[in-house]
């Protein structure tokens, strides 16, 4: 258990080292390059894995992505589908339906599909732009411990690609961040414990890609069967993705056969012949999070700090805002702006929310995972019931706020996402001038609250976060060189709540808004 020591080491490597080159270690890399951080990234691999993993996102993570100049919508490694997302009993009714059909407030819609390792490449050579930025590629971390002014590092080369006997180098930053996935060195050397649900089911994962286009509709559903509950989904442009359960009594190792995969795929009509088996793989679902994400100068991010099961593609997601909301905390602490104690806050506002997608997910996953027939049938009539009685009106999917923080409780919206409409200028309307796009934002915001006794400061509107963070803070926390090229038209990269300002600001809190279209102009 690593605990901060008295120390006068005054010598660093970097501001910020970080463990793990995967989507969520590579955006926080580049968050803090972006700010002239000083970052090291170690990796523990020489390559990128290849094999895909994660395939979706929702409408968020567009939004921060959009930062980065990737356009969702335009994309042409990046897929969506206008389709609800629907759960089927074996005769084929609708026991469940989830949304992920609509466009958001954010202005992007609630799900896109993807392959992880293409994001990774391009994550990969935006990190390799920035001269600030040293990777350690091929080795892993052995040895971590900390100060009350810096973290010190061990890291060797990884012994499966340079043998036993590999170099070993010593790494001070001020700080360290384990995005080092679910075995997490980082979380272990901390004394971190997990708070575990005893979530544990075996899924057989099969990536596949067709050799002549596969239209299926829906395109992306679950068959509610427990005689193979199986799940059915786009892996991205090009690509599908079978999922099945790995029933009682089956051996994990039998069930990730080529032939074995063959056999469970021939029904819905792909060989060897017409599809490519990219992928055969058994995981171990699970659901649990990290007590605490940080200690000291260290802290932990993505599948280190939390697992959930898939069901609502939402694991990626959840990493992809645990870099925001550490990334412009750590900025602000490097540049003078906040005390180290604003890291308590990124552990008490991402796990709270956090918490409500793994909780989100194994509900839907106890759907799906059932392989007795007769709890089969008790729960296919209760479901469609239940459907029935709210006019198979479709679950929402972001309706989750932040755990306490920061952000100001009584402030209306505050700690949930904020609206990211379209923006014009108005003649004849209150039109705001915003910081401009070198701030991160965009140059013209079409008033959405009430006229004003007197117009608010350009400080008072710079107090505006990234989405991610969830949190109002002082003005000077955007960031300075984020790109808005691929946001939607004339409109600002994502951010969360807008309810807090400047002290002095007389500006009023954000009201809660409608759902908008992608187009929809947001006007007093």
């Amino acid at each position: 258990m690593v605990n901060p020591t008295t120390s006068q080491t005054t010598s660093f490597d970097a501001d910020v080292i970080i463990v793990g080159g995967g989507p969520v270690g590579l955006l926080l890399a580049i968050l803090l390059a972006k700010r002239n951080k000083h970052v090291t990234l170690v990796e523990r691999w020489s390559e990128a894995y290849g094999r895909p993993r994660a395939v979706t996102y929702d409408h968020e993570i567009a939004r921060i992505l959009a930062t980065l100049d990737i356009d969702s919508e335009n994309d042409p490694a990046i897929s969506y589908h206008d389709e609800l997302y629907y759960w089927k009993n074996r005769d084929g009714e609708n026991i469940q339906i989830v949304d992920w059909q609509s466009t958001s407030a954010s202005g992007w819609r609630v799900r896109y599909w993807f392959n992880q390792p293409d994001l990774e490449v391009r994550l990969g050579n935006i990190v390799n732009t920035f001269s600030n930025i040293t990777q350690y590629r091929g080795w892993q971390a052995v040895a971590l411990s900390q100060t009350l002014e810096n973290a010190t590092l061990t890291i060797k080369r990884n012994p499966e690609e340079a043998g036993l006997n590999g170099e070993s180098r010593v790494l001070t930053g001020k700080f360290v961040v384990g995005a080092d996935g679910a075995n997490s060195f980082v979380r272990e050397s901390l004394g971190i414990e997990n708070e575990d649900k005893g979530y544990f089911f075996d899924w057989l994962i099969l990536d596949m890609i067709p050799k002549t286009e596969l239209n299926l509709s829906p395109a992306q559903w679950q068959l509610c069967d427990p005689k193979r509950p199986t799940t059915i989904v786009p892996g991205g442009p090009g690509r599908r993705r079978w999922e099945y359960m790995v029933l009682p009594g089956e051996s994990p190792e039998e069930m990730q056969k080529p032939e074995r995969a063959w056999e469970l795929l021939k029904p819905w009509g792909l060989t060897p012949e017409n599809a490519e088996l990219e992928r055969s793989a058994v995981y171990r679902f699970q659901a649990r999070w990290a007590k605490v994400w940080h200690k000291g100068r260290c802290a932990v991010a993505g599948d280190a700090a939390h697992l959930m099961p898939p069901f609502a593609g939402e694991g990626m997601c959840a990493g992809v805002r645990d870099a925001v909301a550490l990334g412009w905390r750590l900025n602000g602490i490097l540049e003078g702006r906040f005390d180290l104690d604003i890291l308590e806050s990124y552990t008490t506002e991402r796990i709270e929310h956090a918490k409500h997608y793994i909780n989100f997910s194994q509900e839907l996953g106890s759907i799906i995972c059932i392989a007795d027939e007769q709890e089969a049938a008790e729960r296919d009539a209760r479901m469609k019931a239940e459907l029935a009685a709210r006019n198979n009106t479709p679950v929402p999917t972001d309706i989750c706020q932040l755990g306490h923080g920061i952000w100001h409780p009584e402030s209306a919206g505050a700690g949930e996402l904020s609206v990211q409409g379209s923006c014009r200028p108005m003649a004849s309307k209150t039109a705001l001038t915003r910081p401009s796009a070198r701030d991160g934002l965009s140059s013209v915001w079409a008033a959405t609250r009430p006229r004003l006794s007197a117009r608010p400061s350009v400080n008072s509107l710079s107090a505006l976060m990234p989405c991610s963070s969830r949190s109002t803070l002082p003005a000077a926390t955007v960031p300075s060189s984020t790109s808005t090229a691929h946001t939607p038209t004339g409109s600002a990269p994502s951010m969360r709540s807008m309810s807090c300002f400047a002290p002095t600001s007389t500006w009023p809190c954000r009201p809660r808004m409608p759902r908008l279209s992608r187009n929809a102009l947001i006007s007093s």
